[in-house]
């Protein structure tokens, strides 16, 4: 064997020895981990890390200089911290981690999240019977399931339209049983919702209300699918973490809304965060849908983001329709009437039916 074979060989039986010790270390950490949880004290701990690369510098007797073995014990304990965070995260229910099928909710024969295009429309706030009724009657020609309405409407100001309330909740099950369609209405009070499973096939828990976490928790305790807005400066993490609220309590049929963050920029009622589509398919088993109405606030952009929707992988879209958008109760500027709730439709179709085949 040459010189060169000898060094080699020796250099393979000290990379073993290292990566040995490396998991012996890693071990260790792990156990440390583990009773810090129990004690409540934090991972990371500075004084101790500086103690412990004081005392290698002091036995370091080269040829490596002091600055290079610290870069390197450096890295091992970042890697040993990100270990102890990893054995005290627990994988959340809604990840894919912990499921990695994707879940899909069945709304009265409406599945939601099986790969076709699912629509919810209505309007802004339950106003009448007629007003709903003529929607639904549009809704239900394009062969939508799914009917939208407020009936307890939380507004910036006090002194805009409250909704109807349980009024208009009940005239959302009136319209809806008559024309064979399911109801998506917002709760906002965790003490309505027993009240309100009654007249209500998905329960929608607006933006506003994403970390009122008693809601959440009420909206868990019962056997209704639950459609979740994101907030408006809520992270997708904070997002996730809305939704494990929910399922952390039993109801894991949940479907996930980007509605637009606020953000500076003027031109659009918020900012459509379309890339959140994807990140929240990969991170998540759930149903995503997109509602173009709130995202932008203008009717000219609810056709191209529909379709920026469906192409980025959503399994759905919302919008809002009402007969006579001028005269509403509430934002009148971004609601379609029903002619160009047609023609929105028409285009959207074509463009899915396309989009199934590339």
């Amino acid at each position: 064997m040459s010189d060169m074979e000898q060094l080699r060989k020796e250099l393979d039986d000290v990379n073993l020895e290292l990566l040995e010790l490396i998991n012996r270390r890693a071990k260790l950490v792990q156990g440390i981990g583990q009773i810090k949880n129990k004690q409540s004290i934090k991972r990371f701990d500075p004084v101790r890390e500086r103690d412990m690369l004081n005392q290698i510098a002091a036995h370091n007797d080269g040829p490596f200089e002091n600055s290079t073995v610290e870069h390197i014990f450096k890295e091992i304990f970042k890697a040993s911290l990100e270990l102890q965070e990893d054995d005290h995260r627990k994988a959340l229910l809604v990840s894919r981690k912990k499921k990695p099928n994707d879940t899909i909710i069945d709304i009265k024969g409406e599945k939601v999240g099986d790969g076709t295009t699912s629509y919810v429309m209505g309007p802004c706030a339950v106003e009448s019977y007629e007003q709903v009724a003529q929607v639904a009657q549009a809704v239900k020609e394009r062969g939508i399931k799914l009917l939208r309405g407020g009936a307890f409407k939380p507004r910036t100001s006090p002194y805009d339209f409250q909704g109807l309330g349980l009024e208009g909740l009940q005239i959302l099950k009136r319209v809806a049983d008559e024309y064979d369609l399911a109801v998506i209405s917002e709760i906002v009070n965790p003490a309505h919702i027993e009240q309100a499973i009654d007249y209500v096939d998905v329960i929608q828990i607006g933006a506003r209300n994403m970390q009122n976490f008693e809601l959440l928790k009420a909206a868990g305790d019962v056997n209704k699918p639950v459609l979740l807005k994101r907030g408006l400066s809520a992270t997708i993490s904070e997002f996730i973490n809305a939704a494990e609220y929910i399922i952390s309590r039993g109801n894991g049929n949940i479907i996930l809304c980007e509605r637009g963050i606020r953000t500076y920029e003027k031109a659009t009622r918020n900012t459509l965060d379309i890339s959140a589509v994807p990140i929240l398919k990969q991170e998540t088993h759930l149903p995503v849908m997109v509602d173009v109405t709130h995202s932008t606030g203008r009717r000219d952009l609810l056709l191209p983001t529909a379709k920026a929707a469906l192409a980025i992988g959503a399994d759905g879209v919302m919008a809002e329709v009402h007969p006579d958008p001028a005269v509403a109760l509430s934002d009148s500027a971004q609601q379609m009437d029903i002619p160009s709730f047609n023609s929105f439709m028409d285009e959207l179709s074509k463009y899915a039916a396309i989009a199934s085949h590339s």
